[in-house]
């Protein structure tokens, strides 16, 4: 690269000079907040008092997404479900066949990632879960839960909380 060429190249660093988005009305941040809350205790009760496992780091950045992005591509159902399954089914086949290394974790992310865009399932939080998936060493089991059944359990509080206020419709599709 010529030295022009990697002035340029770093002079993309400083962005494109795009204005913060607007602040949210106190409304939606209500809204978006019941929903996480809702939704997380959902997961984390029936893991800690039902004692069945469905509670994994990447599922606090999908309730980012699904109860304060309810609007945006990645946030519909069929990314949420689709992106941590995908994930999921990858992280188990790498860490079956290359077990628990540096190299089959960036693996099991880049794959999922490559995975999720083929698919149309890309929900950033997935990369999380293939990544959980390799360094917990998961089995078969994690796919279904802690990652179907807690993906499934966010998606039904994300129905019935996303839809109370008259202005908030979710999902946008469903395919």
């Amino acid at each position: 690269m010529t030295q022009h060429g990697f002035a340029a190249y770093l002079k993309k660093f400083r962005g494109q000079g795009a204005e913060a988005p607007p602040r949210v009305k106190n409304r939606y941040i209500f809204w978006a907040w019941l929903g996480a809350f809702c939704g997380i205790f959902a997961v984390a009760f029936i893991t800690y008092r039902a004692g069945v496992p469905m509670m994994i780091g990447s599922f606090g950045a999908s309730a980012v997404l699904i109860y304060a992005a309810i609007e945006g591509p990645l946030s519909q159902p069929r990314n949420l479900i689709g992106g941590h399954v995908i994930s999921a089914i990858i992280a188990v086949i790498i860490c079956k066949t290359l077990g628990n290394t540096e190299f089959s974790i960036a693996l099991a992310v880049s794959l999922a990632i490559a995975a999720m865009l083929s698919t149309r399932t890309l929900h950033p939080p997935g990369g999380a879960t293939a990544l959980i998936g390799v360094s917990t060493k998961a089995d078969w089991t994690f796919v279904l839960y802690p990652v179907l059944g807690g993906a499934l359990v966010l998606l039904t509080v994300a129905l019935v909380v996303n839809n109370l206020a008259s202005d908030r419709h979710y999902p946008k599709n469903w395919i």
